[in-house]
């Protein structure tokens, strides 16, 4: 259970979350704060279970153990019973999701998929939602592109549209995993700049990411998993200069150069 008093200080709190598929143990035990206005990094080797972690705190996976709770208030559960998928629809609204692959609608323009979710979840009216998507394409440098199609972006372009896709439901947290994993080295640097501005503007962040150079300069603090566990968490000045666990170590010797 939250701690008393903590729901306005805390976006989100994960308790003792469990995940399992057959026999294979994917998450085991996983507890952790993100205060809200901070942006919390999640690293770890591949198959560590930190993609399995996203999609549960949101409830695109049902984990099999465990609780999460935004500001205070329980996802997945309600009166004891699992929630309809309508339910579940309201707390994803408030927890806006980027993915690796970035799953835009090929069929819509790049406004158009700005502004679905707002029309069809939120009920807004589609010219207060074009308003909305405009601002939001201008913040991330992409205004010009708004009657594209995203078959015709780079990759870095596809993702600062699906970060103002997120962003169109005004959501409490933003939830990345792996966000420019598939990106070529030159383009990465345009999704991250945007990232860092809204950690910078507060912008309740987790972020799963091998990018060490950002969770260096732009988390509060930074959560390390192995084999479906946290091993440590610490603020990145801590974790980046004196790991306390030789697993750690073993990482950081190497991704950081």
């Amino acid at each position: 259970m939250p701690e008393e008093g903590g729901a306005e200080a805390l976006a989100v709190e994960v308790r003792q979350l469990g995940k399992r598929y057959g026999a294979l143990q994917v998450l085991s035990d996983v507890t952790f704060d993100v205060p809200t206005g901070t942006t919390v990094c999640i690293l770890g080797p591949s198959g560590s279970g930190k993609s399995t972690l996203l999609r549960c705190i949101n409830f695109l996976v049902r984990p099999d153990e465990g609780e999460v709770y935004l500001h205070g208030e329980r996802v997945g559960v309600k009166n004891g019973t699992w929630m309809t998928e309508r339910d579940l629809c309201r707390y994803r609204v408030r927890m806006g999701m980027v993915f690796q692959h970035f799953n835009l609608w090929p069929h819509l323009t790049v406004l158009e998929n700005v502004t679905e979710a707002p029309v069809h979840v939120l009920a807004r009216s589609r010219a207060e939602a074009a308003a909305q998507a405009r601002a939001l394409l201008e913040k991330v440098g992409l205004a010009e592109k708004q009657d594209m199609y995203p078959h015709t972006l780079s990759g870095g372009q596809k993702q600062r549209v699906a970060i103002a896709r997120a962003l169109a439901t005004n959501p409490d947290v933003l939830l990345f995993d792996e966000p420019t994993s598939s990106l070529d080295p030159e383009i990465i640097g345009e999704v991250l700049s945007v990232m860092e501005e809204l950690s910078h503007e507060g912008m309740t962040m987790i972020v799963v990411t091998h990018e060490m150079g950002f969770a260096r300069e732009a988390a509060d603090s930074v959560i390390f998993m192995d084999a479906g566990r946290i091993i440590e968490k610490a603020t990145p000045d801590a974790f980046f200069t004196q790991p306390t666990t030789k697993r750690a170590q073993q990482f950081l010797q190497r991704y950081v150069r």
